[in-house]
């Protein structure tokens, strides 16, 4: 598959399974053409660790520092401030992940909307761009955004995965999408490949959530580890369901990615 330049939005890089060869990992994603990944912060150590990461490689990983809604009960205002301390470092370029998951309930529902609304309330106040997660959980989600969206600057609802309804309702709201090898999965993804036909070209941003969410398309490896560098089978399977040639797909979303998070180009 040809070396495009892809931008990642979303990679769990500070996960334990890379730490034993984690230059390897980001030489195979460069080698593949991923020349910017999105580290994601999903808790308190996480958003650290994915800030300092963000340090020691400047121009190749970026974070996001945010509370994912399985750890929702362990928010404090201090840690609010902690993310807005954070988002003050080069490199720290959207607030999240954060947002609703009604499908594991890790954390108790109310406490995952209180630390969602706060976030929000960050996310508006830094004037940052958002990196949201929703899973079974849509009419709270999109009511709660509903009522933040005209002050965000800008939001993404990453690793979508939901109906073309809850997309149209995301599209409605100006959201930014982004698509995982999710889309891969010929048993539990083929609606994404009508849903993706519908997304703007200028909304549209790609992903590995690595290392989940491997596709299937994809070499299997030993341990099943998804990696940056997998990025552009995704690329290819929105790029077939689109109908567009597999290098403008590529332009287009790292374009967006720049300009959604603020990035040089």
């Amino acid at each position: 598959m040809s070396a495009v330049e892809t931008i990642d939005i979303g990679a769990n890089l500070a996960h334990e399974s890379f730490a034993a060869d984690f230059d390897a990992v980001l030489d195979r994603a460069t080698a593949a053409g991923v020349v910017a990944m999105i580290v994601t912060g999903s808790s308190a150590q996480s958003s650290e660790d994915a800030a300092l990461l963000a340090q020691r490689h400047p121009g190749l990983l970026y974070a996001t520092a945010g509370l994912h809604p399985h750890h929702a009960s362990e928010w404090t205002p201090a840690m609010g401030e902690r993310f807005a301390e954070l988002t003050q470092q080069p490199g720290v370029v959207s607030l999240g992940e954060c947002g609703l998951d009604y499908f594991r309930d890790f954390s108790p529902r109310e406490d995952q909307r209180r630390a969602f609304a706060a976030q929000l309330d960050l996310a508006v106040r830094l004037q940052l761009p958002v990196f949201l997660h929703q899973r079974d959980a849509h009419e709270d989600f999109v009511s709660m955004l509903r009522e933040y969206r005209p002050q965000l600057v800008d939001a993404v609802v990453h690793c979508f995965t939901d109906t073309q309804a809850a997309l149209e309702d995301y599209l409605a709201l100006d959201c930014h999408v982004g698509i995982t090898g999710w889309i891969c999965d010929e048993r539990r993804g083929r609606h994404l490949l009508e849903a993706v036909k519908i997304i703007p070209g200028d909304r549209l941003l790609i992903e590995t959530d690595a290392p989940y969410l491997l596709p299937r398309t994809a070499p299997k490896s030993a341990n099943r580890r998804n990696e940056p560098c997998y990025l552009p089978y995704v690329l290819d399977a929105i790029a077939g369901a689109r109908g567009e040639p597999h290098d403008a797909l590529a332009r287009q979303t790292t374009a967006n990615a720049q300009r959604f998070f603020r990035l040089p180009s």
